[in-house]
């Protein structure tokens, strides 16, 4: 559809009822006034005349698997309804332009696809990494012209990149393959720019959550092969919403924070002669206790204690999802903030230990759903040390508790968010 058709059919109000269904009743006037100016920047760009597509893929949220990939664990991820849209047209040329609001232009020749021809860690090796995936899966590519805007914020713990690797893939799936590439392959494949042509090991939670929507379930056995699993559970018809608190902590100089917890973690499974934890139970580590306090330290043990039991809450949470039990699934939320707390010990760095933005904000959750009579959960988000937090909070309390974390952290620094069913999708 010419993209000036377009624009008069969203003003018209033409989509409405599937934008409502991707962003919820109340959403609607913003989120259509959001694509009309998409669109209207897209026209300004490319023209009115160009055929055009409409995608959209979201953030995600860590539910549950706090530190447990990365020792081939099991995650429990989900969709949000905060999302990055692209106005995509395709060229014949081979050549991809693609500006993101507030960005300059990147520009891709799909011509040329090899690792060193793009800057490590740009957006335009990301979007080369994509095409050189699909090509190396068999799957066709060309270039397009795109404009994207998105409310994942960059920074929030949810997902930005991820969300913006897959819409790459997500356009070359529709333009150019008829939609036939599954999600979980264009997880994959967003993965391996990352990894080869952005120059960051990321494992693969995050584009998978991006990609295939709804609560998802991954278990990263065969880390080759991982196992995923999407659950029909409908958190706002359950009467929750899913609350993420930026407490504006300073993430400079925390890569070592971060290296530490697998380092020590597979430290622990090297002295049973493994790879990784997967498949000890707690009785191994704490048959051994003596030597491993001599060898690695009391931190190590706890951090692979923390594992074993996280990976066993993952596979609670997902069969208590699948049944409907909120009451268990938040049982075990609540247990996995208790021990990333006290186990991983991934809510605060030694090096600066008057920061600790990320316990202060679960004290300050804790005296506020405190004050509810509804059942409620809450913990560390993502990666820790700073950054998130996560609660399931009752949608009749998200005011109170809203208000409750923008007194300490910043007027909006509170977000209630919906899990989106969808994924990778092509909208109109």
């Amino acid at each position: 559809m010419k993209a000036s058709i377009l624009l008069e059919k969203i003003t018209a109000r033409v989509y409405d009822v599937r934008l409502a269904e991707l962003y919820g009743q109340g959403a609607l006037d913003h989120q259509r006034e959001r694509y009309i100016k998409a669109l209207n920047e897209f026209i300004s760009l490319y023209g009115r005349e160009r055929e055009t597509e409409i995608f959209s893929v979201p953030g995600r949220s860590e539910i549950l698997g706090n530190h447990t990939d990365h020792n081939r664990g099991c995650v429990l991820a989900a969709a949000i309804d905060l999302d990055i849209i692209a106005i995509a047209s395709a060229r014949t040329d081979g050549k991809i332009t693609l500006k993101s609001e507030g960005f300059d232009a990147d520009t891709v020749d799909t011509a040329l696809l090899t690792p060193d021809s793009y800057e490590n860690y740009s957006s335009s090796a990301l979007i080369a990494g994509v095409c050189h995936g699909f090509c190396e899966r068999g799957y066709a590519i060309g270039g397009f012209d795109a404009y994207t805007t998105s409310n994942v914020y960059k920074g929030s713990g949810l997902s930005s990149s991820a969300a913006f690797e897959v819409m790459i893939g997500n356009i070359l799936n529709h333009l150019y393959n008829g939609g036939k590439v599954d999600q979980p392959s264009l997880a994959k494949i967003a993965q391996y720019a990352e990894n080869v042509f952005f120059g960051k090991p990321c494992g693969l939670m995050d584009q998978t959550a991006c990609a295939v929507g709804g609560f998802v379930a991954i278990d990263f056995e065969d880390p080759t092969k991982p196992i995923i699993e999407k659950m029909d559970y409908d958190l706002s018809k359950e009467g929750y919403a899913l609350c993420i608190t930026n407490t504006g902590g300073n993430h400079a100089d925390l890569n070592e924070d971060y290296a530490s917890i697998p380092a020590e973690m597979k430290a622990v499974a090297a002295y049973f002669g493994h790879d990784v934890l997967r498949g000890m139970s707690a009785f191994d580590v704490m048959s051994k206790i003596p030597e491993l306090r001599e060898k690695f330290g009391d931190r190590a043990i706890l951090r692979a204690l923390h594992f074993i039991a996280e990976n066993d809450r993952v596979k609670k949470a997902t069969e208590a999802l699948k049944k409907g039990d909120t009451c268990a699934f938040f049982d075990n939320v609540k247990a996995s903030g208790e021990s990333s707390f006290m186990w991983l010990q991934n809510i605060y760095t030694t090096k600066n230990v008057h920061e600790q933005g990320l316990s202060l904000a679960l004290a300050v959750m804790g005296d506020a759903l405190g004050k509810c009579t509804e059942k409620s959960a809450f913990r560390v988000h993502g990666g820790g040390f700073a950054g998130t937090v996560q609660a399931f909070v009752p949608l009749s309390f998200v005011p109170e508790f809203t208000a409750a974390m923008d007194a300490v952290f910043g007027e909006g620094s509170c977000r209630a968010l919906r899990v989106r069913a969808d994924g990778a999708i092509k909208v109109i």
